[in-house]
C-alpha cells in the first residue's frame, strides 16, 4: 500500500486516509448496532405471575419466577419461553343441567361412575388447578390439560368405587373430594407433571333419572328420619336440663331437712342433758318442774269439769259434755 501511495499527490494521500477512516468508523459503527441489537434480543420482562424458561443450546439451564427486567444470553444460544403460572384454570366433568335425551351420550358416559354397593350415580364436578413447573408443563406434557381431565377421572372412579351410594349423595362428599384431590395430587407429582390441585368440587350427584324418582323418595325419608332424631334430642336436652334441677332442688331439700334434723335433735340432747343436771341437784324440785309443764302442755286440749267443793246432789249423766270438743252446757 505504501508503494501504491509513491506516486501520489498530498490531497489524493489524504483523501485516501479520509476514506479509509470513515469507512473504519462505518465499519465499527455498524458492528457495534448488530452487538448492541444481539444484545438487546436477551433482554426480557416478566410480569407478576410469569415464569420464564431459560433454555441454552436447548437444554434447560433455569426457571425465573422473579417479577422484573431480566437479561439472557441472546439467541439462538439461548432463548427464553415466558408462562403463565398464576391464572387458576379449570376443567369440568358430566353435564350441567337435568339429564334427558339431549344430553351428549360422552357427558353421561363420563358422568357415570359405579359405587361400591353396585349403585349407579350420574358425578358432575370440576377441578381447578394451577401450575407449579413451568418446564415441567411446558416440555414434559404434551397436553397439560388432557393430563388433567385423564388423572381426575381415574381418581374420581376410584374414590366413588371405594364409598356407598348413600356415602356419594349425601354422607361424606366432602370426604370424597378431599381424597380425589390427594390421589390426583400424587398421581401428577408422580408423572412430574408441574400441576397442583387448588380444589375438586361436587357440582351435581344424582341418580340416574329412571330411578331418581326411587332414590327420592329415600332422601325423603331419610331427612323424616333425621328430623325426627332431631326432635328427639331436642326434647331429650330440654328434659335433662330440667331433671338435673330438680335433682339438686330435691337434693338440697333433703340437706336442709337432714341439717334441721340434726340440730333440732342435738338441742333435744342437750336439754335433756341439763335437765338432767339440775334433776341430779334437786330431783323433787325438778321432778315437780316437769310434771306441771307436762300438764301445762297436757290441759289446754282436754275438756275439763270442774265441781265445786260439797256438792252433793249431781246427776249421772253421760255424756256430762259433748264429745266433739264443746264446752258443757
Amino acid at each position: 500500500m505504501a508503494e501504491d501511495e509513491e506516486g501520489l499527490t498530498a490531497d489524493e494521500k489524504v483523501q485516501r486516509s479520509v476514506s479509509r477512516s470513515l469507512r473504519r468508523i462505518v465499519t465499527g459503527s455498524v458492528l457495534l448496532v448488530v452487538a448492541g441489537s444481539w444484545g438487546w434480543m436477551g433482554y426480557y420482562e416478566l410480569r407478576p405471575g410469569e415464569a420464564a424458561i431459560v433454555l441454552r443450546l436447548g437444554k434447560h439451564v433455569r426457571t425465573v419466577v422473579r417479577e422484573g427486567p431480566h437479561f439472557s444470553i441472546p439467541p439462538p444460544i439461548e432463548t427464553v419461553e415466558i408462562e403463565n403460572v398464576d391464572d387458576t384454570r379449570k376443567e369440568e366433568f358430566g353435564f350441567a343441567g337435568k339429564e334427558n335425551q339431549e344430553t351428549p351420550h360422552e357427558r353421561i358416559a363420563e358422568a357415570s361412575m359405579q359405587t361400591s354397593d353396585n349403585n349407579i350415580v350420574r358425578v358432575n364436578f370440576a377441578v381447578q388447578y394451577r401450575i407449579k413447573d413451568a418446564f415441567a408443563v411446558r416440555y414434559r406434557l404434551a397436553d397439560p390439560d388432557m393430563v388433567v381431565r385423564d388423572a381426575a377421572q381415574a381418581a374420581m372412579r376410584e374414590v366413588v368405587g371405594r364409598e356407598t351410594v348413600d356415602g356419594v349423595l349425601r354422607e361424606r362428599r366432602d370426604a370424597v373430594t378431599a381424597e380425589v384431590q390427594d390421589l390426583m395430587e400424587r398421581l401428577l407429582d408422580s408423572y412430574d407433571a408441574g400441576i397442583q390441585i387448588k380444589d375438586v368440587q361436587l357440582l351435581d350427584v344424582r341418580a340416574p333419572e329412571e330411578v331418581q324418582s326411587a332414590f327420592d323418595d329415600v332422601i325423603a325419608a331419610n331427612q323424616d328420619a333425621k328430623r325426627l332424631v332431631n326432635e328427639a334430642e331436642a326434647h331429650r336436652n330440654e328434659l335433662i336440663p330440667r331433671a338435673r334441677a330438680q335433682r339438686s332442688e330435691l337434693v338440697a331439700d333433703a340437706e336442709a331437712y337432714r341439717a334441721s334434723k340434726i340440730a333440732e335433735a342435738e338441742g333435744a340432747a342437750q336439754r335433756f342433758t341439763a335437765i338432767f343436771e339440775e334433776y341430779r341437784k334437786a330431783p323433787e324440785v325438778t321432778r315437780r318442774r316437769l310434771y306441771l309443764e307436762t300438764m301445762e302442755i297436757i290441759l289446754p286440749d282436754v275438756e275439763k269439769i270442774v265441781i265445786e267443793s260439797g256438792t252433793t246432789q249431781i246427776l249421772p249423766y253421760l255424756p256430762l259434755g259433748s264429745r266433739s270438743g264443746g264446752a258443757p252446757k
